[in-house]
This record gives structure tokens, C-alpha cells and sequence, in this order.
């Protein structure tokens, strides 16, 4: 069991971001209870990742009656987080200080795109939105091109959902000093900027130009970037230290008149036009014997459907199948709480009873809600 064990949370359902953070912390041990709207009863999919390790009770949140329950799971439970704008919760009912009125020691957690406050907090956006504000969308892609979207891994997941599971950790930690729990604003527009934080250093320190692919971890240099080869596919090139540059030359066999002076900026475009030509020699699979394992730095690029079978992602058990739906481990690695996937992705409602009862309610009341339509 995860080192969460014991710890439960309550996850407002939503999209995206949230039920990431939530498979987070449920992959870490905690329980997280999904909070559905009674209108989606019986709905999802067993084949949702993101919901793997959860329990759903699905509440009619404009219900008195619906509202209270989730007021009572609150009173029980060490953390609750939402990602809807802001003020939804509170004109349900279930803002912070309503629920920290039950239970001064919850921590609430919040996710959005721009924040619970400044002049965009109430406009709706997206993560290539918000990553255009912090900065990051104009650093990523060539230069002869617009910036190209990370998929939405930045704002949405890394600058989002994890920062929030991350926010949540260390405010439950906090309460074990202060008795008090706390709100956090967990915006993708700060967290997309604090992922950031090394180009904005290296900008200020004159060794990041705002133009793209003219520095060194942008596709500018010959040695760090992704090659065609014979049969169509990939490979990731990423020498930069002296030494991983001198086993590259070596392996691909680059002669010192053509590849010296790996550093010298004014000659990486030539270069990288004859690195083109190299690589295209052989297929990913024959490049993949010469380099892959040395330190030259190297590895395939593979697609979703060849990462799984990887020798190293085998060996590590990087990913696993659950309900048929082969999907990334939990990570990171405890020696000692062991994390592992409990439960498979539930269906909106279907813990309902079952979550009732945690709560002391007998079959009379619960009959009554579910016939009331308060709960699904």
C-alpha cells in the first residue's frame, strides 16, 4: 500500500487536471472518493486511467440533501479539491469556509487555469491558453514554424495536476503542525511558469534567446535533437557534455574536420544538415545497436504503441495493464509503501451505497436519498 494509506480525499469530478491529480494521490495510497453528479449515474468507462483507484458516489449537487452529503464526507476526510471556476463552489454550498466550518482541518484544494483571482480568473481557456500566458508556448518549436503545442502536458498535467497533488501533500504535512487546514490556489498559469524557472534564469543570464531553435536544449544544437532515419523512424540525440559528444563522433563514425568545436553556435545548422544525412543511412533498429545502452546519450523515439514493450520499460514495469487498457505505473518508486492500482476505474455511482454507509446510514435512509434522487 501507498505511503498515503490512510489519508482520504474527496475529488470534485471534473476533467483533465483533476482526475490526474486524483489518480495521483489514489496511486500513492490514499483513498479518494469521486464526487459525480447524479445526472451521470452509471455512466464511464473501465477503461479511463484516470479514474483507476477510486470510489464514485454520484450526488445531486443542487439537492439540499445531495449538498449535505458531501458536507458530511468533508467532516470525515483529510483533503477535498475542485477544478471549477471560481465561486461554483461556493454558490453550491461548498466553498472552503463551509467546509472547513465542518472540519477545520481539510485542506482545499483548487484548480483552474488562471487562478482565483486577476483580471482572466473568471474567462475560460485551455492549456495552450494558459502556457501562451507563462511564457512556455513561445519557446517550444522551430523557428520557421508557430509555436507547436506540447500535447497538454504542461499546463494541464505537469504545471496543473501534479502541482496540485503536490500542494495537497504538503499542505496535509503543515496540518499535522498547525491543527489547520488551508486552501490552494493551484493555477496552470503559475505552474507553467514555475516549470520555466531554468530558461527564465538562463535568459536573464544572457544563455536563453527568445528566438526558438537558437539555444542549446531547443533543436538548435546538432547534438540534442530527434533524426530521421532510413526506415522513417527516430532517434533522440541528446551529447552534450564533451565526453558523450566524443562517443557520439566515434559510434557514428564523424570525422574532427566536419565535427569539431561542438560548441561553436555559427556552425550547429551546418552540422546538424550533415547529422541528417548520417542518420539516414541506417534504420532506427541498426542505430539503436550501435548507440543505445552507451553514454552517447541516445534512445529510439517510439510512439504509445512501442513504449510498452521497451526492454527497460519491461524490465522496470513501467507500464501495466489494468481492465485491458495498457496504461503508465504509478510512480514514483517507495521502497518500503509499495504503491499498486486497487481498484479499476469506476463507474459514476457505483459506490454510493457503499459510501453511505461509511457515513453510519442505514438501509431506511439511504433507500430514502437514492429514491429521492439526492444520491444515484
Amino acid at each position: 500500500m501507498g505511503p498515503l494509506k490512510g489519508t482520504k480525499i474527496i475529488e470534485m469530478a471534473g476533467i483533465g487536471p483533476g482526475p490526474f491529480c486524483g489518480m495521483i494521490l489514489a496511486d500513492l495510497g490514499a483513498e479518494v472518493i469521486r464526487v459525480d453528479r447524479a445526472s451521470a449515474a452509471g455512466t464511464g468507462s473501465r477503461e479511463e486511467p484516470a479514474n483507476r483507484g477510486k470510489k464514485s458516489i454520484a450526488v445531486d449537487l443542487k439537492s439540499p440533501e445531495g449538498v449535505e452529503i458531501v458536507l458530511k464526507l468533508s467532516e470525515k476526510a483529510d483533503a477535498i479539491f475542485e477544478g471549477f471556476r471560481p465561486g461554483v463552489m461556493e454558490r453550491l454550498g461548498l466553498g472552503p469556509d463551509v467546509c472547513q466550518s465542518r472540519n477545520e482541518k481539510i485542506v482545499y484544494g483548487r484548480m483552474t487555469g488562471w487562478g482565483q483571482t486577476g483580471p482572466l480568473a473568471n474567462a475560460a481557456g485551455h492549456d495552450i491558453n494558459y502556457i501562451a500566458l507563462s511564457g512556455a508556448l513561445a519557446a517550444i518549436g522551430r523557428n520557421d514554424s508557430p509555436p507547436v503545442p506540447p500535447l497538454n502536458l504542461i499546463g494541464d498535467f505537469g504545471g496543473g495536476g501534479m502541482l496540485l497533488a503536490l500542494g495537497i501533500v504538503a499542505a496535509l504535512l503543515e496540518v499535522k503542525t498547525s491543527g489547520k487546514g488551508q486552501v490552494i490556489d493551484a493555477a496552470m498559469t503559475d505552474g507553467s511558469s514555475l516549470l520555466m524557472t531554468m530558461m527564465y534564469s538562463m535568459h536573464k543570464s544572457g544563455f536563453w534567446n527568445l528566438e526558438r531553435q537558437t539555444n542549446l536544449l531547443d533543436g538548435a544544437a546538432h547534438f540534442y535533437d530527434t533524426y530521421e532515419c532510413k526506415d522513417g523512424k527516430y532517434i533522440s540525440l541528446g551529447s552534450i557534455e564533451p565526453q558523450f559528444y566524443a562517443l557520439l563522433c566515434e559510434k557514428a563514425e564523424l570525422s574532427q574536420d566536419d565535427f569539431g568545436d561542438q560548441m561553436k553556435r555559427d556552425t550547429w545548422e551546418h552540422k546538424k544538415n550533415l547529422l541528417k544525412e548520417v542518420f539516414l543511412n541506417k534504420t532506427r533498429d541498426e542505430w539503436c545497436e550501435i548507440m543505445e545502452g552507451s553514454d552517447v546519450c541516445f534512445a529510439p523515439v517510439l510512439d504509445m504503441s512501442e513504449a510498452p514493450s521497451h526492454p527497460h520499460n519491461v524490465a522496470r514495469k513501467t507500464f501495466i495493464e489494468l481492465e485491458g487498457v495498457m496504461q503508465p505505473a504509478p510512480a514514483p518508486r517507495f521502497d518500503r509503501t509499495e504503491n499498486e492500482v486497487l481498484l479499476p476505474p469506476a463507474l459514476a455511482g457505483e459506490h454510493s451505497k457503499e459510501i453511505l454507509e461509511s457515513l453510519g446510514m442505514d438501509e431506511i435512509e439511504i433507500t430514502r436519498l437514492l429514491d429521492s434522487g439526492s444520491i444515484a
